[in-house]
């Protein structure tokens, strides 16, 4: 399943995000005076430029002249103006700055700080993994955006353009809280109500594009999260929202995070038709509102006991499920579904195809041959140290017998080097070959897919006999059915392993008497010569 990183929903947000409400400098409509002649010039010269750089360059001239002009706030909010006219968005930012130093509860400058700072914390997304890069600029738009939401309303300015005003940057403010929420300090809870708050500030035509869009999928993704606000069927119907409207781009990144999100709370067992239809139907009730009604709900999927009980139920023989439905029965049934089916499967041979995720050496298979008998003598002996195949020690040549018998010494349980006797305290010249073969007992194997996501194994083969390392599977190997390599082995228990935070229930299941049937290679085909063949001579 291919993931939707928040930063996704940002793009979808950025596509048609309009630019910067204009906002006007905020303060009494009062006139202010220029008492000094020399001062009033400088400011009449550089407030008329008609060129924006040279306005720009001469406004921060006058600032460094005259530090506590009485107009300074003007000239800080006319270089604001500038710098977004000119698409400077760091300068910008520095008069954002300075005119809060001179008035902190200016909105302007607020709202102006909050928009630019958000736009670096989207940057310092890493589009891979979602995280942070640089948490401070997230930080900084949410501290800003939450003065901004609590801001009085200037004195002298009048009540409607208050309301427009506030209109026009609060749910901004949410959005830049809710985001800080979500990537700086993973509260999706809060990020819910923040983001649930901002969109019901939108007139309904506004929430069909632009910040808004972008804000409904972000709410959809934040429901999905680990909190207390957790609601994946309200996340299914604002991903429904936020799919009628996206840009064709991005849309099929939507819907799969729909139709997961979907199965994932209802389940399958509809069939794909079924499903699809309902799907279908959300689309179009939420192309109709932005938020869901308080009728609106979706069937949840049978629980995991409700499934095995219907499998036990309806399957006339067990025997017949495939290895994952027999996990599966064995890790979520209740005790009597899994005494029932482990009843049928107990000391029964099967194959176990899956993923090897490990089969380390654990043991050698030693052959000895003496001036005294004619049959070499086997033994097994346990490695003190198991290891993959490849990071055994490398034993000596068959002829080089006291070397072999000293690598037996040295890397073997001791109470089996014991049990060989003679064949390691033997004078070499008694003895014509050792041959050591370092060789696997066990084969962990990976068979549900939740297995081979989290390459943990849930079926442990116990191997009858040694198998060399030569024989072995490599890890991350399939095991297959004949003619392929084929893993076959007899069950022996089972251990239910109860869901954990993050888990589902899993069975961990252990056969016996285990043995590798080798891959069959094609014979090579025989070809019968032509006549032409066989008469001419």
């Amino acid at each position: 399943m291919k993931k939707l990183v928040f930063a996704s929903a940002m793009a979808l947000a950025g596509m048609s995000l309009v630019s910067v409400p204009a906002l006007r400098a905020q303060g009494s409509s009062d006139q202010i005076t220029i008492q000094n002649p020399a001062e009033f010039n400088a400011y009449q010269q550089a407030s008329t430029q008609t060129d924006p750089n040279a306005k720009a360059q001469a406004l921060e001239q006058f600032l460094q002249t005259y530090p506590q002009s009485v107009v300074k706030k003007t000239v800080l909010d006319q270089l604001i103006d500038v710098y977004q006219q000119t698409n400077q968005p760091d300068k910008a930012l520095s008069a954002c700055n300075r005119l809060l130093q001179v008035d902190p509860n200016n909105m302007k400058a607020i709202f102006l700080s909050v928009f630019l700072d958000v736009s670096a914390c989207k940057k310092a997304v890493d589009p891979k993994t979602g995280n942070l890069t640089d948490e401070q600029p997230c930080d900084n738009a949410a501290a800003l955006a939450q003065k901004g939401l609590t801001a009085s309303k200037p004195e002298g300015m009048a009540d409607a353009d208050w309301s427009k005003m506030t209109g026009a940057t609060y749910p901004t403010f949410d959005s830049a809280v809710a985001l800080d929420d979500v990537l700086a300090k993973k509260d999706y809870a809060a990020a819910v109500d923040e983001y649930t708050k901002e969109l019901m500030l939108y007139p309904a035509e506004a929430t069909k594009s632009g910040a808004a869009l972008g804000d409904t999928l972000n709410l959809a993704e934040a429901l999905t999260k680990p909190s207390d606000k957790k609601d994946l069927v309200k996340a299914v119907w604002f991903y429904a929202r936020a799919w009628n409207f996206a840009p064709p781009t991005y849309r099929s990144q939507i819907e799969d995070k729909l139709d997961y999100w979907y199965k994932r709370y209802h389940g399958t067992l509809d069939g794909p038709d079924a499903i699809k239809s309902q799907i279908d139907a959300i689309k179009t009730q939420a192309a109709a509102s932005l938020f869901p009604p308080a009728s609106f709900t979706i069937k949840p999927a049978p629980t995991p006991k409700e499934i095995v009980d219907n499998v036990i139920a309806t399957t006339p023989d067990l025997t017949k499920l495939n290895l994952e439905d027999k996990e599966f029965v064995l890790a979520n049934g209740s005790t009597d579904a899994q005494a029932k089916l482990w009843a049928v499967l107990k000391g029964q041979l099967t194959p176990v195809p899956g993923i090897v995720i490990s089969d380390q050496a654990t043991a050698l298979k030693i052959s000895v041959t003496t001036t005294r008998e004619v049959k070499p003598k086997d033994y097994v002996v346990k490695l003190t140290t198991p290891a993959d195949c490849d990071k055994v020690p490398p034993p000596p040549t068959e002829l080089h017998v006291k070397d072999a018998q000293a690598y037996i010494l040295a890397n073997g349980v001791k109470a089996d080097t014991d049990a060989m006797g003679d064949a390691l305290t033997e004078v070499p010249a008694h003895i014509r070959k050792i041959v050591i073969d370092p060789a696997i007992t066990t084969v962990n194997v990976a068979v549900t897919q939740d297995a081979k996501d989290n390459k943990t194994a849930d079926f442990i083969v116990n191997l009858k006999d040694p198998a060399s390392c030569k024989d072995a599977p490599e890890p991350d190997q399939e095991l297959k059915l004949q003619p392929a390599l084929e893993l076959d082995g007899t069950y022996d228990s089972y251990t239910a392993i109860p869901a954990s935070a993050g888990k589902e229930a899993t069975a961990q299941i252990v056969l016996s008497g285990g043995f590798l049937q080798q891959e069959q290679k094609a014979a090579p085909v025989h070809r019968k010569p032509s006549p032409a063949h066989r008469t001419a001579h």
